[in-house]
């Protein structure tokens, strides 16, 4: 895939990043080799592979799921300005 110097301009625009004209032809060089390198991925036959999580074939060692903290949430609302049924009510900032 090879990009032209209007297509960095274009991407330049969109992204709003300012760019200097004169390194707009090895920008358009790099970021084709980018683009190539990626189409050649793409390429690679997964077929009935499974995805992986891990390329080690390792167990996850879980931690139990149990409740190690009292709950304090009337504690940390008292001092909160406003609050009901439980939430912290804040003013509104979009219309």
């Amino acid at each position: 895939m090879a990009l032209t110097s209007s297509d960095v301009q274009t991407l330049a625009h969109l992204t709003q990043i300012r760019l200097e004209p004169d390194s707009l032809n090895d920008l358009a060089c790099t970021l084709s080799q980018f683009a190539d390198a990626a189409e050649s991925i793409r390429e690679i036959a997964t077929n009935g592979s499974e995805p992986l999580i891990s390329p080690l074939e390792i167990t996850q060692r879980l931690r139990a799921d149990t409740v190690s903290e009292e709950n304090l949430r009337e504690l940390y609302q008292s001092i909160a300005p406003a609050t009901e049924d439980g939430l912290y009510l804040v003013p509104k900032v979009l219309d």
